[in-house]
């Protein structure tokens, strides 16, 4: 194929990919971002629009207590928080996704990497709050949280 008949091509792809865009709305144009956490590997991966951006060490349910499957999307957000239902601990960046689960930082990073929580997803605090300011800067509406197996 020559170099016209590729750039060719390729102006009918992107004049389809803006066709279709246009078409469905705005929100075809948000970032979306995703965090997928894997309770078999203790890690969650990031991603902004399909390409991975970060990769981290998570605690998650110890045994006796459960992390919630499934996807989900960002329900409430704090910056500082402190668990109602465990001694007041502290749950820095706090990104509530179930009911009262969420993702926040602990200072319990020795044990990132294995279950130690009462549910939630623990994160080492900076990677909490790199999370958390991609949740707010592109918005709940456009952030999904899928908890695997």
């Amino acid at each position: 194929m020559s170099f016209f008949e590729r750039l060719s091509v390729m102006a009918a792809v992107v004049s389809l990919s803006l066709g279709l865009i246009l078409s469905s709305g705005a929100n075809a144009l948000a970032t979306q971002v995703t965090a997928i956490v894997s309770l078999q590997d203790q890690e969650m991966k990031v991603t902004v629009n399909g390409w991975r951006r970060y990769s981290w060490k998570v605690s998650t349910a110890r045994r006796g207590y459960r992390t919630p499957t499934g996807t989900f999307r960002p329900t409430r957000m704090y910056k500082r928080y402190y668990s109602k239902k465990y001694h007041h601990s502290p749950m820095p960046w706090s990104v509530f996704f179930y009911h009262g689960y969420a993702i926040h930082g602990t200072t319990a990073i020795r044990h990132l990497g294995r279950p130690a929580s009462h549910g939630c997803i623990r994160l080492h605090p900076e990677n909490a709050r790199k999370l958390f300011d991609l949740v707010k800067e592109y918005g709940a509406e456009n952030t999904t949280i899928v908890v695997t197996r």
